[in-house]
């Protein structure tokens, strides 16, 4: 008898051991907030009109809401969204018409502070060495006023500001070091310059095409990829993607077809994915440039895709449609094929996946 209660205990309690270890196993992370594991899509609204807004969209597609920071915060977002930037727990998203930078919890939206001083029409964000890089045109018709402004991720202050050619637009951070490609502002840029995030001065600058509209670095590789200048501008240029080896800086270009000016790099997977007009195409890394496209988005009526994304095996496409009312994003296989479609707000300019 004794020993079959014993029995009995000893078993009781394997069971609980066994049980609580498999709960802890499988026990499931908790959300970090209402907009955790899914991507937000930056609408950028209408210049002037202060109708920027941010759409979620869960990972599974389930679940898609509009306007999320008008509807966690008593204030609107502001003018022309630009950018959005993840650093920590922090969405810092810049609004080119109202000079300004909203920083956000990335998870709830709910409003940490503005930043309204030291910005003169920003446009894109990254950063180094804990700090915040903000590219800035300054007067679009001045070409000797533009910046890159260094904030202060703590207190919101721009801290210093670092001048540079005309039309400091995308900016990417590597080993401590910024590039950023001037795409020219009002003019047509062709170089990106090199900023020592340790110094904040520039250290160098990169020839590469005109127009440059596109960054990405992978295994010590600067991708550039230009878009040449178009034909409306009387003196057309061809598209080119420069590969940059930002060890020995050795430059291999590819040269476009006439015709083409191509933009939206995005390196996925060892391909490098890029849009022209309508059309997706893929080139793997060290092979020639594709003649023909992956697949065609003109079957969804898109006449130029605005912004482009591709991430866990889907390829994202963002619809401006006709610049004033909301846009379309357009969500495909990798092989092209139309899974899902939403209904987004005006002028969808960028996709930033939140996990």
């Amino acid at each position: 008898m004794k020993f079959s209660k014993l029995f009995l205990v000893a078993l009781t309690g394997a069971v609980f051991f066994v049980s609580c270890n498999s709960d802890d196993d499988k026990a499931p992370q908790l959300p970090l907030g209402a907009y955790d594991n899914g991507f937000l899509v930056l609408n950028q609204g209408n210049f002037l009109a202060g109708n920027s807004e941010v759409t979620y969209i869960s990972n599974d597609f389930a679940t898609q809401q509009n306007e999320i920071f008008s509807t966690v915060n008593p204030t609107t977002l502001g003018d022309t969204g630009q950018d959005i930037g993840f650093n920590d727990e922090k969405a810092f998203i810049v609004l080119n018409g109202s000079n300004s930078i909203q920083v956000v919890n990335r998870y709830t939206f709910e409003t940490l502070a503005t930043i309204t001083t030291g910005l003169s029409n920003p446009r894109y964000i990254a950063f180094a060495n804990g700090k915040g890089y903000v590219t800035n045109w300054g007067d679009g018709g001045v070409a000797t006023d533009d910046y890159v402004a260094v904030l202060d991720l703590n207190s919101y202050a721009v801290t210093a500001t670092i001048p540079v050619v005309e039309g400091p637009e995308r900016i990417i951070e590597e080993d401590n070091k910024l590039y950023v490609a001037h795409q020219g502002g009002y003019g047509y840029g062709n170089s990106v310059s090199v900023i020592s995030a340790s110094t904040n001065t520039v250290t160098s600058t990169i020839a590469v095409g005109d127009v440059p509209n596109s960054l990405e670095i992978e295994n010590g590789v600067l991708y550039v990829l230009c878009a040449g200048k178009a034909s409306w501008t009387n003196d057309e240029t061809p598209g080119a993607l420069h590969q940059i080896n930002l060890n020995g800086n050795q430059n291999t270009s590819y040269a476009f077809p006439a015709g083409q000016h191509p933009s939206n790099l995005v390196i996925e997977d060892n391909k490098m994915y890029y849009t022209v007009d309508s059309d997706i195409f893929v080139k793997t890394t060290n092979a020639t440039l594709p003649t023909q496209p992956l697949f065609s988005t003109t079957s969804q009526g898109v006449y130029g895709v605005y912004s482009f994304a591709v991430e866990n095996n889907k390829i994202f496409v963002g619809d401006a449609g006709d610049y004033s009312s909301n846009g379309k994003v357009y969500i495909y296989s990798l092989t092209g094929s139309l899974e899902k479609e939403y209904t987004v707000g005006v002028t969808p300019a960028g996709f930033y996946f939140n996990d």
